[in-house]
């Protein structure tokens, strides 16, 4: 029975609901047909008393009400609200989103290549082009009064992270920031930095997630809870969680089944024992196929689910192998839903452009309710997908991780079919960061009572392991800022050398490194503390040990010295050999996977310098193109040839030869290999050790044998201590030098820029030149050589066709950095444009190297990449989509996405081009034809961005 109130405290109570009734706040909350999470209520508060906040929360709990607080409160105070999102499919979505709830007339959209109502008092932006409006001091940021920064933990992104510091850093001090990130581990230090660049900020955290997760594994037919029992459903973690014995017993009946080569001497009846016992156990554990988990899942009502898999062709291949199953998820009311939806969506492309973009296969999976979801996808049939997924017309989609970072399509279960993803550089297992963000889309809010993440069962899974993924909230945000040459001038441009100096150093790059160094200090002092001791335990009564161990180093460094400049000396004979090669030249690579017989295609183009021991740099030599006598055609490196190669035969090439085709290696390495029985190959000797003839050698053998502690019975014990002394002292020598290199590091790549930048007269200390003005608009990875090429009229004269393919080697680059063949490109002045782009980028490479910056540290200018110039000039030239497509041999979506990258490029050098009369007017006005020419068919039919 509830405790009746006093007439006081009765009257206190009417006083809050009459004070909460008078904010903001309130009408806000009957918005919605739920009651605000305490996190949400407590974050809108601190944005009504003015402070900015920083939300952290799990996927899928309802951060972003949080920004639509900040259109709420925005539009009752008549200011205005700019919300930024990371890519073009987020901002759509929250445009809609914020269209249904207060019309078109009061929301905008700006995505690059798409403004719609641009001066809404609510305009939807990516984060890019917040940045450009105040480097540009646009005039819409005239009443702007608050900034949504959702996904603000993709400022970790090497690649665009520091769009969103810069963003953060040159925002009004009048702008109040609301600031939306997934779950961190520093959201903290985060938050630290923010309160110290913005003023007074709220550090809100939130992990509970407002539908609990249990986690799975299935092995053969069966699904296995991973924790034996589910006491925390990805709340804060407390709750101590065990394995579930069954995983650990089959991981351990899994590796018992690895072959021993004693086996075979064994007992016939007890082979007979062993390969019943695996029978038994492989009955049950075993990777279940696509079509068989779908099914398991849609049985025990697990669906609508989201199978993540790390690879697009894994996703295309998925969707067929449940369609080659008669897999059905749809009933045939369902299905005419379906069918209706498409065709109004797909309506306005054309016929043979759908057959060309595989519209009939994509349908009859969509009819089933199955679906793949990836980047090479044309992005109206993405759209098209998530629609569909969001009303429950499709139950399961595959789909590669892309599909995680904040697009809204929540599921009941979340599948990962694996624990390991190509990163770019090689396979790695995922991070507790990354597994967190996947098996966040599971357990729709308001729909769903749970969610489920289910793990397919792979041979050598360590159910532990999988356990610490699941109970990791590890997920630290590490800023990647970095200074650009369009930053660069940008910033001079506004404030001046000094004032822009200072402000980078406020970069949360900057912050991290500072709060690090501290960390460090401490080492330092406790490495001293070991090397007294070291000291002592190396002390010698016939002498200074220290300096007899100093000797012993020096000797052993000298030695090794020699040993590096051996090798670059014969690494920089091999790269002169390699530019003596020739087409049909039969030569012999010594090592490596591609070791044996081998016939020049194409000898290459030297490819740039290679730095060396002690900085010395030698030329790497071309890349020739080969064909190996096992069918593989690759180019081949310097580094592939230990000793310098020389052709050991010729053989004619076919005219007819193509690389591509399988039938034409097969008959061409065939010949090469009737070669091999005809050639000798000579093996390579190495001269006489560098190190018998080295004086200093010499030396110092001399000083270790006239030194008194050479002579001690004890040396080699005193050695040992005097080893781990040098290796402490070289240890803390290169804690100092990182105490010494976190300091001002930022201001100190700014100052490089800066003086590059001088000398080529972009900037005169506090003053932007004429070019400067012009780099200033340019803005993307290869900014400063875009500039370069309209100064020197690279450009002048071309066709719109002509000058697409040139833009698009500013903006392309190859999926797989190591493509055999070499990528096609149109001919005449296209060609030697492009020869002409890749001599100023070498130029600048020069340069870059001169003023220490390095492209390893991502400031600086990467090789122009060519692979996208002849489709971009096809497509330009009005060629059809099939043509395009497929000598392009490249998905749709990916299309799609680099000729819009082009169009943007295009669209910023028709505005820096100089103007008419400086040799610039041809550039602009046929930079404007190829936007037109490039924007049609599928890169126009997307939808709002």
């Amino acid at each position: 029975m509830t405790e009746e109130l006093s007439p006081a405290e009765r009257y206190a109570a009417a006083r809050i609901r009459a004070a909460e009734e008078a904010t903001a706040l309130a009408p806000f909350r009957e918005l919605y047909d739920f009651d605000l999470d305490g996190y949400q209520v407590d974050a809108c508060k601190a944005l009504e008393a003015g402070k900015g906040v920083l939300v952290a929360a799990p996927t899928g709990s309802g951060k972003t009400i949080v920004g639509e607080f900040a259109v709420h409160l925005a539009l009752r105070q008549g200011r205005k609200c700019f919300y930024t999102t990371p890519i073009k499919a987020l901002s759509n979505q929250k445009y809609t989103d914020l269209v249904k709830r207060y019309g078109a007339d009061k929301v905008g959209l700006l995505t690059g290549d798409n403004s719609v109502n641009s001066e809404a008092p609510v305009v939807v932006m990516t984060t890019e082009v917040l940045r450009n409006m105040l480097y540009a001091g646009s005039q819409s940021l005239l009443g702007l009064g608050y900034v949504v920064m959702d996904e603000v933990h993709y400022l970790s992104d090497r690649f665009r992270g520091a769009v969103w510091e810069e963003v953060i850093i040159h925002l009004p001090e009048s702008v109040t920031l609301v600031s939306l990130s997934a779950t961190v581990s520093n959201a903290e230090e985060f938050g630290d930095w923010l309160d110290t660049v913005r003023g007074d900020t709220e550090v809100i955290v939130s992990e509970e997630r407002p539908v609990p997760l249990w986690q799975h594994v299935m092995a053969g037919r069966r699904i296995y809870d991973l924790f034996e029992e589910e006491t925390d459903h990805g709340g804060r973690g407390s709750a101590r969680r065990e394995v579930n014995p069954d995983l650990l017993r089959m991981a351990r009946e899994e590796n018992s089944r690895t072959y021993n080569p004693r086996d075979r001497r064994r007992g016939k009846m007890v082979r007979e024992a062993d390969r019943e016992r695996e029978r038994r156990s492989r009955s049950r554990i075993w990777t279940p196929g696509r079509p068989e988990v779908i099914a398991r899942l849609d049985g025990d009502g697990l669906l609508p689910a989201i199978n993540f898999i790390f690879s697009r062709a894994g996703c295309e291949a998925a969707v067929q192998q449940c369609l080659f199953a008669g897999l059905r998820l749809n009933d045939e009311a369902a299905r005419l839903k379906v069918r209706t939806l498409v065709e109004e969506r797909t309506a306005s492309i054309p016929a043979e452009d759908l057959h060309v973009l595989g519209y009939y296969e994509w349908l009859e999976g969509l009819e089933r309710g199955i679906a793949a979801h990836h980047a090479g996808m044309l992005p109206t049939f993405k759209e098209v997908v998530e629609e569909l997924f969001t009303r429950g017309l499709v139950k399961v989609v595959f789909a590669t991780e892309t599909l995680a970072l904040g697009i809204n399509m929540p599921a009941r279960t979340v599948i990962l079919e694996k624990l390991v993803k190509w990163n770019g550089e090689q396979h790695a297992d995922i991070t507790p960061g990354e597994y967190t963000q996947l098996t966040g889309r599971a357990g729709r809010r308001g729909i769903d009572v749970e969610g489920h993440a289910v793990v397919l069962w792979q041979r050598g899974m360590d159910p532990a392991q999988l356990a610490g993924l699941a109970g990791t909230r590890t997920y630290p945000l590490r800023s990647s800022f970095k200074p650009s040459y369009n930053m660069a001038v940008n910033l001079v441009q506004q404030f001046g050398r000094h004032r822009s100096r200072e402000l980078l150093e406020t970069s949360f790059a900057q912050f991290q490194a500072d709060r690090s160094v501290v960390g460090i200090s401490r080492q330092v002092q406790r490495n001293e503390e070991g090397l007294d001791g070291y000291r002592e335990g190396m002390t010698c009564h016939l002498g200074n040990f220290e300096e007899y161990a100093q000797l012993r180093r020096d000797l052993k460094d000298r030695e090794t010295e020699l040993a590096k400049q051996g090798a670059a000396q014969r690494r920089a004979q091999a790269a002169s050999s390699l530019e003596r090669l020739k087409p049909g030249d039969v030569i012999h690579v010594p090592t490596g996977k591609f070791a044996g017989l081998a016939l020049v295609l194409d000898p290459g183009v030297p490819a740039g310098r290679v730095h060396g021991h002690r900085g010395h740099e030698y030329a790497e030599g071309p890349r020739p193109l080969v064909l190996t006598a096992e069918r593989q055609v690759k180019r081949l490196a310097s580094i592939d040839f230990p000793v310098p190669v020389e052709p050991i035969d010729r053989m004619r090439i076919p005219r007819t030869f193509n690389p591509r085709s399988p039938q034409s290696r097969r008959d061409l390495a065939s010949a090469l290999r009737a070669k091999a029985g005809h050639v000798t190959v000579e093996r390579s000797r190495r001269g006489r050790s560098a190190a018998a003839d080295d004086r200093e050698i010499t030396r110092l053998r001399a000083a270790l044998r006239a030194h008194p502690c050479h002579g001690c019975d004890e040396r080699e014990d005193h050695a040992r201590w005097a080893e781990r002394y040098l290796r402490l002292a070289r240890d803390t020598k290169a804690l100092e030098r990182r105490i010494e290199g976190r300091t001002n590091t930022i201001a100190r790549t700014f100052d490089r820029i800066h003086a590059l930048l001088t000398e080529l007269d972009y900037l005169r200390e506090d003053e932007v030149t004429e070019h400067g003005k012009r780099l200033a608009r340019l803005y993307g990875e290869l900014d400063l050589l875009a500039s370069e090429c309209l100064r020197a009229g690279v450009w002048e004269g071309l066709t719109p066709a002509e000058l697409a393919a040139c833009v698009s080697a500013l903006v392309f680059e190859a999926r797989q950095s190591d493509d055999a063949v070499a990528p096609k490109v149109p001919g005449g002045a296209a060609k030697a444009a492009l020869g002409e782009m890749v001599r100023i980028w070498g130029r600048l490479d020069a340069l870059e190297e001169e003023h220490r910056i390095n492209q390893a540290e991502g400031v600086g200018q990467r090789e122009p990449d060519l692979g996208f110039a002849w489709a971009a000039y096809q497509w330009a030239s009005d060629r059809s989509l099939d043509e395009v497509l497929r000598e392009a041999d490249m998905p749709a979506g990916d299309f799609v996405r680099w000729c819009k990258q082009v169009i943007d490029v295009l669209g910023q050098i028709a505005a820096a081009a100089p103007p008419a009369g400086q040799g610039g007017s041809t550039v602009a006005r046929n930079a404007r034809k190829a936007v037109d020419a490039l924007l049609r068919g599928v890169v126009a039919y997307s939808s709002v961005g």
